[in-house]
């Protein structure tokens, strides 16, 4: 027990990741299956299209967003590819800040902030503090297969 005490940072590591990883998968799924790609477009086209947006652009940004939302979000609860989830989940909040910001310069980031914090702790922190992950144990597998060969 007295272990347990020891190790704040792995607790920290864990919470944090699968706390942003909820965040986004529940907003891409969301965005996939309740609201649909579609409706998405439908609530961001005309504000982007005024402000001369192309349309290809705002089509190809809800696509990316909702699904790497999606799948990036389960990636990180889960712990596997990790950073590139992580690098990808960076590239939509640019994306949706972007959008955002073009529709209404002063947009309200209460959403967007504690996701860009939560990552950009996740990205800094050493990566010996996030073990309860597949990558860790996946690492480990491939630790023992290089040194029983």
């Amino acid at each position: 027990m007295q272990t347990i005490f020891h190790h704040h940072e792995v607790a920290a590591a864990l919470i944090a990741r699968v706390f942003l990883g909820l965040l986004f998968f529940f907003q891409g799924f969301d965005a996939v299956f309740r609201v649909r790609t579609s409706g998405v477009i439908q609530t961001i086209e005309e504000p982007l299209l005024k402000i001369g947006m192309p349309d290809f652009m705002i089509v190809m940004g809800a696509w990316f967003t909702s699904y790497i939302q999606l799948i990036g979000g389960f990636l990180l609860v889960v712990g596997f590819a990790k950073y590139y989830a992580m690098y990808l989940l960076g590239l939509d909040l640019i994306i949706a800040s972007i959008a955002f910001g073009a529709m209404k310069p002063m947009w309200d980031m209460q959403h967007v902030f504690p996701r860009l914090v939560l990552l950009l702790f996740l990205l800094v922190i050493p990566s010996q503090w996030d073990v309860i992950s597949v990558d860790y144990a996946w690492s480990i597998i491939k630790f023992i297969r290089s040194i029983t060969r």
